[in-house]
């Protein structure tokens, strides 16, 4: 597991695994050219799960697991900590499998993040025979505020070890959601969420959705790149065919963003966010909070100074003071 969680870090790094499309592009956002406010005085700040943020920003789960990735968990942690965003670490199920290996997620306890997101996924709560208690020991592996079960089905097809069986896991996430006082969200990693998903998850006791849209990083892109590694030519074969599968993140959010604010879910939207204007027209098309990963990995205090300079300078453009202001400005499609 180590040298997979290695490769899908190096092939992020190294390869072109974007989507085809980044569908942030179809929206504007329209230009307010007498804004009328000052922009030292906008406020991007949010309060989410009972957490103040200085931004609607998440540095999205991304790693763990080997040796690499606790120093890549700190330098992330690291900007959180100083631009008061939140931040979710990769899949867990390693520092559950192999206690040697927590401290590469745990390592964001050392830092003072206002929102700390554990991350475990959905294939693996089929295999827990106590699916509640191996929740909260990767809530206390990193002293987390959310708990994020992820659906990575896209991946689990393409991936040559994927694991392929999802059925039971509504009544899982229905049994941790309701178990443990940590609020729980569903996220998809790349595939979107649409109405009917939804609608599946409403009565399990879950605080919210990451809609993990199409659009940034292609997860069945990234098992094409393994599959090639390990000569298997189908699953590479297979991973080019879904390259550009899912649903986009801004269309995922015009789908369920009124359907979630009616249920009193928290909505996030990662999937292609690219800089703080893409933030800024995920919260004018309803979310709560944006996240992005990729964007992050080489140099996330840059990365984090140019998200918030972007996202400040959108506001002012579009004369909006505070973020509840911004939900309200107009967006067209183009």
């Amino acid at each position: 597991m180590k040298d997979r969680k290695k490769e899908h870090v190096d092939i992020v790094m190294e390869k072109n695994v974007s989507h085809s499309y980044n569908y942030w592009d179809d929206f504007l956002l329209v230009h307010d050219a007498l804004p009328e406010i000052d922009l030292n005085e906008i406020d991007t700040s949010i309060n989410i799960f009972r957490k103040k943020l200085k931004a609607p920003i998440i540095i999205a789960g991304m790693t763990g697991g080997f040796e690499q990735a606790g120093e890549i968990n700190e330098r992330l942690a690291k900007a959180a900590e100083k631009y008061g965003v939140a931040m979710g670490v990769g899949s867990q199920r390693a520092g559950l499998q192999d206690e040697k290996l927590e401290k590469t997620y745990s390592v964001v306890k050392n830092y003072d993040i206002p929102l700390r997101i554990a991350n475990i996924g959905a294939p693996q709560l089929l295999e827990w025979d106590d699916v509640v208690e191996t929740s909260q020991k990767a809530v206390d592996m990193i002293s987390a505020h959310v708990l994020a079960i992820h659906l990575n089905f896209l991946q689990e097809v393409v991936q040559p070890e994927g694991d392929r069986n999802a059925k039971g896991c509504i009544k899982k996430i229905d049994e941790i959601a309701s178990s443990i006082s940590t609020p729980v969200i569903i996220k998809e990693t790349g595939a979107g969420i649409s109405s009917k998903t939804l609608e599946k998850v409403l009565d399990t006791g879950i605080a919210g959705i990451d809609v993990g849209g199409a659009g940034g990083t292609s997860f069945a892109a990234v098992e094409s790149y393994r599959a090639r590694m390990k000569k298997d030519k189908i699953r590479e074969e297979l991973g080019k065919i879904f390259w550009d599968w899912g649903i986009p993140t801004p269309y995922s959010l015009l789908e369920i963003a009124e359907l979630c604010k009616d249920a009193g879910l928290t909505v996030i939207a990662t999937g292609g966010i690219r800089h703080g204007m893409d933030v800024a027209k995920a919260i004018a098309l309803g979310a709560d909070a944006a996240g992005s990963a990729s964007k992050m990995l080489k140099n996330p205090m840059e990365q984090m100074e140019l998200f918030l300079l972007s996202l400040k300078s959108t506001m002012f453009l579009t004369g909006c003071k505070n973020i509840e202001e911004l939900k309200e400005v107009e967006i067209w499609m183009k």
